[in-house]
């Protein structure tokens, strides 16, 4: 039977364990964390954007339910962790570089000046209401991507997914 799962010709045929396994070898030192308040469907999306770079961990704070569609499986190939509020989640942060994506925070600098450490965790926020307060104040550093049109901002899933492949050119491609 022809595998019809949006996988590479490697991983064709493959269980999900085994392709976890695989993957496990050469994650990278990237986590992201999401909030979801909102039970924002976004969240599938990045996810989806995770596992095509490989990262090593999904934080997903606050309500656990998230649209698994935007997702496309994926969520079997890399590991979710959920937490129930942001002290959960910071308290598995340790030594860890936490960098905001935020598009409306006075502190907030340009993302493409962003010198990234290779122990870093991208957090992002629900669409409608962007981060907490109480985890932007934890965050050692606010960044956002520049706009050239007439909107302030990208869709939350396209700025994980810029923001995902600025750290992997720095940290891998240099």
């Amino acid at each position: 039977m022809e595998d019809t799962r949006n996988l590479i010709d490697k991983y064709k045929n493959k269980s999900n364990e085994q392709i976890f396994a695989d993957l496990e070898k050469s994650r990278q030192n990237l986590e992201i964390a999401i909030e979801n308040v909102e039970h924002d469907f976004n969240i599938g999306s990045i996810v989806r954007t995770a596992n095509s770079f490989n990262i090593s961990k999904v934080h997903i704070i606050g309500k656990k339910k998230y649209n698994r569609r935007g997702a496309m499986c994926t969520d079997k190939y890399l590991k979710i962790e959920h937490h129930t509020s942001p002290d959960d989640f910071l308290e598995t942060q340790k030594g860890r570089e936490l960098v905001a994506i935020e598009n409306n925070q006075g502190r907030a600098r340009p993302l493409h000046e962003k010198e990234f450490k290779e122990s870093t965790t991208l957090i992002f926020g629900s669409e409608n209401s962007g981060i907490t307060k109480e985890l932007l104040e934890k965050a050692h550093d606010v960044r956002f991507i520049e706009s050239f049109g007439s909107t302030r901002s990208v869709n939350v899933g396209a700025a994980a997914a810029i923001a995902m492949y600025e750290w992997t050119r720095q940290n891998l491609w240099q």
